[in-house]
Protein backbone atom coordinates (compact mmCIF):
# COMPACT_ATOMS: atom_id res chain seq x y z
CA UNK A 1 0.00 0.00 0.00
CA UNK A 2 1.49 3.30 -1.07
CA UNK A 3 1.81 6.07 1.50
CA UNK A 4 0.17 9.41 0.82
CA UNK A 5 1.81 12.73 1.64
CA UNK A 6 0.52 14.60 4.64
CA UNK A 7 -0.95 17.24 2.34
CA UNK A 8 -3.15 14.64 0.55
CA UNK A 9 -6.90 15.18 1.01
CA UNK A 10 -8.73 11.77 1.22
CA UNK A 11 -12.12 13.36 0.61
CA UNK A 12 -11.12 14.31 -2.94
CA UNK A 13 -11.43 10.66 -4.07
CA UNK A 14 -15.07 11.36 -4.91
CA UNK A 15 -14.15 13.98 -7.50
CA UNK A 16 -15.65 13.42 -10.93
CA UNK A 17 -12.26 13.30 -12.65
CA UNK A 18 -10.63 10.27 -11.03
CA UNK A 19 -7.52 10.69 -13.20
CA UNK A 20 -6.78 14.12 -11.79
CA UNK A 21 -3.90 14.27 -9.29
CA UNK A 22 -4.84 14.52 -5.60
CA UNK A 23 -5.60 18.04 -4.47
CA UNK A 24 -3.39 19.09 -1.57
CA UNK A 25 -5.23 19.68 1.66
CA UNK A 26 -5.27 23.28 2.69
CA UNK A 27 -6.55 24.97 5.75
CA UNK A 28 -6.39 28.41 7.29
CA UNK A 29 -2.85 27.80 8.56
CA UNK A 30 -1.57 27.68 4.96
CA UNK A 31 -2.56 31.28 4.42
CA UNK A 32 0.21 33.75 5.03
CA UNK A 33 -0.07 36.05 7.98
CA UNK A 34 -0.58 39.70 7.30
CA UNK A 35 -2.95 42.56 7.69
CA UNK A 36 -5.60 40.85 5.55
CA UNK A 37 -5.05 37.36 6.95
CA UNK A 38 -8.36 37.07 8.92
CA UNK A 39 -10.41 38.15 5.92
CA UNK A 40 -8.48 35.80 3.66
CA UNK A 41 -9.04 32.92 6.04
CA UNK A 42 -12.76 33.62 6.21
CA UNK A 43 -13.04 33.93 2.44
CA UNK A 44 -11.09 30.70 1.98
CA UNK A 45 -13.32 28.83 4.44
CA UNK A 46 -16.44 30.11 2.69
CA UNK A 47 -15.12 28.96 -0.68
CA UNK A 48 -14.16 25.59 0.77
CA UNK A 49 -17.63 25.07 2.26
CA UNK A 50 -19.24 25.94 -1.08
CA UNK A 51 -16.91 23.61 -2.96
CA UNK A 52 -17.71 20.74 -0.61
CA UNK A 53 -21.44 21.40 -0.87
CA UNK A 54 -21.23 21.45 -4.66
CA UNK A 55 -19.28 18.15 -4.67
CA UNK A 56 -21.82 16.54 -2.33
CA UNK A 57 -24.69 17.68 -4.57
CA UNK A 58 -22.99 16.25 -7.65
CA UNK A 59 -22.42 12.97 -5.80
CA UNK A 60 -26.10 12.63 -4.85
CA UNK A 61 -27.05 13.48 -8.46
CA UNK A 62 -24.90 10.61 -9.72
CA UNK A 63 -26.33 8.25 -7.10
CA UNK A 64 -29.84 9.23 -8.13
CA UNK A 65 -29.00 8.59 -11.76
CA UNK A 66 -27.66 5.12 -10.95
CA UNK A 67 -30.78 4.36 -8.93
CA UNK A 68 -32.99 5.33 -11.89
CA UNK A 69 -30.98 3.11 -14.24
CA UNK A 70 -31.15 0.19 -11.81
CA UNK A 71 -34.90 0.55 -11.52
CA UNK A 72 -35.31 0.59 -15.31
CA UNK A 73 -33.23 -2.58 -15.55
CA UNK A 74 -35.35 -4.16 -12.82
CA UNK A 75 -38.58 -3.34 -14.65
CA UNK A 76 -37.19 -4.72 -17.94
CA UNK A 77 -36.10 -7.93 -16.20
CA UNK A 78 -39.52 -8.25 -14.58
CA UNK A 79 -41.28 -7.87 -17.93
CA UNK A 80 -39.02 -10.57 -19.39
CA UNK A 81 -40.01 -12.85 -16.52
CA UNK A 82 -43.68 -12.21 -17.31
CA UNK A 83 -43.05 -13.08 -20.98
CA UNK A 84 -41.31 -16.27 -19.90
CA UNK A 85 -44.32 -17.15 -17.73
CA UNK A 86 -46.53 -16.86 -20.82
CA UNK A 87 -44.26 -19.28 -22.71
CA UNK A 88 -44.42 -21.80 -19.87
CA UNK A 89 -48.20 -21.54 -19.60
CA UNK A 90 -48.66 -22.03 -23.36
CA UNK A 91 -46.31 -25.01 -23.29
CA UNK A 92 -48.28 -26.57 -20.45
CA UNK A 93 -51.52 -26.13 -22.39
CA UNK A 94 -49.96 -27.76 -25.45
CA UNK A 95 -48.87 -30.76 -23.37
CA UNK A 96 -52.37 -31.04 -21.93
CA UNK A 97 -53.80 -30.94 -25.46
CA UNK A 98 -51.39 -33.65 -26.61
CA UNK A 99 -52.36 -35.83 -23.66
CA UNK A 100 -56.03 -35.31 -24.49
CA UNK A 101 -55.48 -36.26 -28.16
CA UNK A 102 -53.51 -39.31 -27.10
CA UNK A 103 -56.39 -40.55 -24.96
CA UNK A 104 -58.73 -40.16 -27.92
CA UNK A 105 -56.31 -42.14 -30.11
CA UNK A 106 -56.20 -44.92 -27.53
CA UNK A 107 -60.00 -45.14 -27.62
CA UNK A 108 -59.92 -45.42 -31.39
CA UNK A 109 -57.35 -48.21 -31.17
CA UNK A 110 -59.53 -50.07 -28.70
CA UNK A 111 -62.55 -49.66 -31.01
CA UNK A 112 -60.63 -51.22 -33.88
CA UNK A 113 -60.03 -54.34 -31.79
CA UNK A 114 -63.74 -54.80 -31.15
CA UNK A 115 -66.56 -54.21 -33.63
CA UNK A 116 -69.01 -53.80 -30.81
CA UNK A 117 -66.64 -51.40 -29.10
CA UNK A 118 -66.46 -49.44 -32.31
CA UNK A 119 -70.23 -48.87 -32.33
CA UNK A 120 -70.20 -47.89 -28.67
CA UNK A 121 -67.35 -45.41 -29.14
CA UNK A 122 -69.02 -44.01 -32.25
CA UNK A 123 -72.14 -42.97 -30.35
CA UNK A 124 -70.19 -41.68 -27.37
CA UNK A 125 -69.79 -37.95 -27.17
CA UNK A 126 -66.31 -36.68 -27.78
CA UNK A 127 -64.52 -35.09 -24.83
CA UNK A 128 -64.55 -31.35 -24.78
CA UNK A 129 -61.34 -29.91 -26.10
CA UNK A 130 -59.57 -27.13 -24.28
CA UNK A 131 -58.51 -24.44 -26.76
CA UNK A 132 -54.90 -23.34 -26.56
CA UNK A 133 -55.75 -19.69 -27.09
CA UNK A 134 -58.98 -17.77 -26.90
CA UNK A 135 -59.58 -14.42 -28.51
CA UNK A 136 -59.93 -11.58 -26.09
CA UNK A 137 -58.12 -13.31 -23.23
CA UNK A 138 -55.53 -11.47 -21.21
CA UNK A 139 -51.86 -12.20 -21.55
CA UNK A 140 -49.77 -13.87 -18.86
CA UNK A 141 -50.39 -12.33 -15.49
CA UNK A 142 -47.51 -12.11 -12.97
CA UNK A 143 -48.04 -12.45 -9.25
CA UNK A 144 -49.76 -9.51 -7.57
CA UNK A 145 -46.60 -8.31 -5.82
CA UNK A 146 -44.58 -8.08 -9.03
CA UNK A 147 -47.50 -6.60 -10.96
CA UNK A 148 -47.88 -3.81 -8.40
CA UNK A 149 -44.12 -3.15 -8.32
CA UNK A 150 -43.94 -2.83 -12.12
CA UNK A 151 -46.95 -0.52 -12.16
CA UNK A 152 -45.52 1.70 -9.42
CA UNK A 153 -42.14 1.99 -11.14
CA UNK A 154 -43.68 2.81 -14.53
CA UNK A 155 -45.60 5.65 -12.91
CA UNK A 156 -42.23 7.27 -12.20
CA UNK A 157 -41.20 7.28 -15.87
CA UNK A 158 -42.36 10.85 -16.44
CA UNK A 159 -40.48 11.90 -13.32
CA UNK A 160 -37.34 10.25 -14.67
CA UNK A 161 -37.50 12.44 -17.77
CA UNK A 162 -38.01 15.54 -15.62
CA UNK A 163 -35.34 14.98 -12.98
CA UNK A 164 -32.82 12.48 -14.37
CA UNK A 165 -29.48 14.35 -14.45
CA UNK A 166 -28.18 12.45 -17.48
CA UNK A 167 -31.38 12.82 -19.48
CA UNK A 168 -31.65 16.53 -18.84
CA UNK A 169 -27.93 17.15 -19.41
CA UNK A 170 -27.97 19.71 -16.63
CA UNK A 171 -24.97 21.21 -14.97
CA UNK A 172 -24.85 21.26 -11.21
CA UNK A 173 -25.26 25.03 -11.30
CA UNK A 174 -28.55 24.62 -13.19
CA UNK A 175 -29.95 22.50 -10.39
CA UNK A 176 -29.59 25.31 -7.86
CA UNK A 177 -30.03 28.42 -9.95
CA UNK A 178 -32.40 30.83 -8.31
CA UNK A 179 -32.46 28.79 -5.13
CA UNK A 180 -34.49 25.71 -4.38
CA UNK A 181 -37.82 25.69 -2.61
CA UNK A 182 -38.54 23.12 0.08
CA UNK A 183 -41.33 22.36 2.49
CA UNK A 184 -38.77 22.05 5.30
CA UNK A 185 -38.39 25.11 7.48
CA UNK A 186 -35.58 27.33 6.24
CA UNK A 187 -34.37 27.64 9.83
CA UNK A 188 -32.71 24.24 9.49
CA UNK A 189 -30.61 25.43 6.53
CA UNK A 190 -27.74 27.94 6.30
CA UNK A 191 -28.61 31.57 5.74
CA UNK A 192 -26.43 31.82 2.64
CA UNK A 193 -28.94 31.37 -0.26
CA UNK A 194 -26.53 29.42 -2.49
CA UNK A 195 -25.43 27.12 0.32
CA UNK A 196 -29.04 26.68 1.39
CA UNK A 197 -29.95 25.69 -2.16
CA UNK A 198 -27.21 23.06 -2.17
CA UNK A 199 -28.41 21.62 1.14
CA UNK A 200 -32.01 21.52 -0.02
CA UNK A 201 -31.00 19.80 -3.26
CA UNK A 202 -29.03 17.19 -1.33
CA UNK A 203 -31.98 16.54 1.00
CA UNK A 204 -34.37 16.20 -1.95
CA UNK A 205 -32.01 13.76 -3.70
CA UNK A 206 -31.65 11.68 -0.54
CA UNK A 207 -35.44 11.55 -0.13
CA UNK A 208 -35.85 10.38 -3.73
CA UNK A 209 -33.06 7.83 -3.26
CA UNK A 210 -34.83 6.43 -0.21
CA UNK A 211 -38.13 6.14 -2.09
CA UNK A 212 -36.45 4.66 -5.17
CA UNK A 213 -34.61 2.05 -3.12
CA UNK A 214 -37.95 1.05 -1.64
CA UNK A 215 -39.32 0.53 -5.17
CA UNK A 216 -36.24 -1.50 -6.09
CA UNK A 217 -36.83 -3.70 -3.04
CA UNK A 218 -40.45 -4.30 -4.08
CA UNK A 219 -39.31 -5.26 -7.60
CA UNK A 220 -36.73 -7.70 -6.20
CA UNK A 221 -39.26 -9.35 -3.88
CA UNK A 222 -41.81 -9.56 -6.69
CA UNK A 223 -39.27 -11.18 -9.00
CA UNK A 224 -38.38 -13.70 -6.30
CA UNK A 225 -42.04 -14.68 -5.89
CA UNK A 226 -42.48 -14.90 -9.67
CA UNK A 227 -39.45 -17.18 -10.03
CA UNK A 228 -40.78 -19.46 -7.29
CA UNK A 229 -44.16 -19.71 -9.02
CA UNK A 230 -42.51 -20.43 -12.37
CA UNK A 231 -40.46 -23.17 -10.70
CA UNK A 232 -43.78 -24.78 -9.71
CA UNK A 233 -45.00 -24.55 -13.31
CA UNK A 234 -41.77 -26.15 -14.56
CA UNK A 235 -42.20 -28.94 -11.99
CA UNK A 236 -45.76 -29.65 -13.17
CA UNK A 237 -44.66 -29.49 -16.79
CA UNK A 238 -41.85 -31.97 -16.20
CA UNK A 239 -44.24 -34.44 -14.56
CA UNK A 240 -46.76 -34.11 -17.41
CA UNK A 241 -44.10 -34.57 -20.09
CA UNK A 242 -42.80 -37.73 -18.40
CA UNK A 243 -46.34 -39.10 -18.18
CA UNK A 244 -47.00 -38.19 -21.81
CA UNK A 245 -43.85 -39.99 -22.89
CA UNK A 246 -45.00 -43.19 -21.13
CA UNK A 247 -48.44 -42.97 -22.76
CA UNK A 248 -46.94 -42.43 -26.23
CA UNK A 249 -44.79 -45.55 -25.87
CA UNK A 250 -47.82 -47.54 -24.66
CA UNK A 251 -49.94 -46.36 -27.60
CA UNK A 252 -47.16 -47.16 -30.06
CA UNK A 253 -46.96 -50.69 -28.63
CA UNK A 254 -50.72 -51.17 -29.05
CA UNK A 255 -50.54 -49.97 -32.67
CA UNK A 256 -47.84 -52.55 -33.45
CA UNK A 257 -50.05 -55.28 -32.02
CA UNK A 258 -52.91 -54.55 -34.44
Amino acid sequence: MSAYPKSYNPFDDDAEDERAPPIPWKDARDILDGSGAPADRQRYLQQEVMRRAEAATASTNRSLSLMYESEKIGVASSEELVRQRGVLERTEKMVDKMDQDLKTSQKHINSIKSVFGGFVNYFKSKPAETPLEQNGTLGPQPNSRLKEAISTSKEQEAQYQASHPNLRKLNDSDCISGGASSAVSTETYPKNPHLRAYHQKIDNNLDELSTGLGRLKDIALGMQTEIEEQDDIIGRLTTKVDKLDVNIKSTEKKVRQL
